[in-house]
């Protein structure tokens, strides 16, 4: 599988992650010492991966079980050796983000290793 490949598989994991509520997938999709930073109505939210993988558990019932609809759009993929940078817009929680994903290549394997998240609507 190419780069460009497994790092879309990246994405559709972190998706995945948030849309079944998995907070196991969460932990797949992401570097153990990831951070996940953004502005949550006009407050800065600074979480660790522990922290992520606690807050999409505690999404019950999940966007899954609730048959929301899926809102998955890869903006952007630049991939630079062993790093990429992806912008990706995803519907959750009843809002549209646009996140930068920033991705690290290790043991062959691409990781999520920040997660900077822009709420649009």
């Amino acid at each position: 599988m190419e780069d460009k490949q497994k790092i879309e598989s990246g994405v559709q994991l972190y998706f995945d992650s948030m849309y079944e509520s998995s907070p196991d997938k969460v932990r797949k999709a992401f570097h153990a010492d990831a951070k996940i930073t953004g502005y949550l109505q006009g407050r800065l939210s600074e979480m660790s991966v522990e922290d992520f993988a606690s807050f999409v558990e505690s999404q019950q019932p999940s966007p899954k079980d609730k048959g929301e609809e899926i809102l998955l759009e890869i903006v952007s993929c630049d991939i630079s050796g062993s790093t990429a940078s992806v912008r990706v817009r995803d519907g959750y929680i009843g809002l549209t983000f646009l996140d930068t994903l920033s991705f690290l290549k290790v043991d062959d394997e691409w990781v999520i290793y920040n997660k900077l998240f822009h709420v649009e609507s």
